[in-house]
């Protein structure tokens, strides 16, 4: 494992309804083509990456992730895909407003004593499983915490936890001429939030503000100049009759 490597932010999670969909948004947005990515067979997903690698974040990408319409995900029947990808409110979100920003990933050392300092607050970050994809450098692992529900908790505000084996996917991204310069968490219960994110060793990463939307607000520096990505928050369910 990477040892003692500090907490830091390790990439910003933009889902698509497929990739083809997720590299036409990243050319247009971001004016770059995003790097080729992967296949997870756990979850039946796959991603392309590019590196925002910046001085202030030096270790850090973008993950365009989608539904492998031809691969099958592992994971025991009844659980779901990570990051809320079978969730049919985020999916239709997705459908209607394309590709769009709805999370990020915290590298922390130790992710077990994370989970530990989460539980004792009774924040259910889930549990860590161990997941790896092959690149053309070699077999990439990690562990990362799921939840079965496959829930993202805070709206997407509170970050899934990742601890790297000893190859990350920085290592061997080209630079892309983008870079992230900061990244913003609001929400309407932003005590709590802070909390977590202080339980799980983020006090030096993330600094949650109060607002009335669930928001992340990501910073970055684009070959077109500084850009703003903002997650869109999802509409309250329907109340009962």
């Amino acid at each position: 494992m990477t040892g003692q490597a500090p907490a830091c932010i390790d990439h910003l999670v933009v889902l698509a309804r497929d990739l083809a969909t997720g590299v036409e948004w990243c050319e247009r947005t971001l004016g770059v083509t995003p790097a080729a990515g992967g296949e997870h067979p756990l979850m039946g997903t796959h991603n392309r990456l590019l590196n925002v690698s910046s001085p202030a974040h030096p270790r850090a990408y973008l993950e365009i992730i989608a539904i492998n319409p031809a691969g099958k995900k592992t994971i025991p029947d009844g659980d779901r895909r990570w990051f809320d990808m079978d969730d049919v409110a985020l999916q239709q979100q997705v459908a209607e407003y394309g590709p769009q920003l709805i999370h990020w990933v915290a590298s922390v050392p130790d992710v077990a004593t994370s989970l530990a300092a989460l539980d004792s607050l009774g924040v259910d970050r889930g549990r860590a499983i161990t997941a790896s994809r092959p690149t053309p450098q070699g077999m990439l692992q990690w562990q990362i915490t799921v939840r079965p529900d496959g829930q993202r908790l805070w709206d997407g505000c509170l970050p899934t936890l990742i601890e790297w084996g000893a190859v990350h996917p920085c290592d061997h991204l080209p630079a892309s001429g983008v870079q992230l310069q900061s990244l913003q968490l609001q929400h309407p219960d932003a005590r709590a939030l802070r909390a977590a994110c202080d339980a799980a060793g983020l006090r030096d990463v993330a600094m949650p503000t109060e607002g009335p939307l669930a928001q992340l607000h990501a910073q970055l520096l684009t070959p077109r100049g500084a850009l703003a990505l903002q997650s869109r928050a999802l509409p309250p369910p329907p109340s009962p009759e």
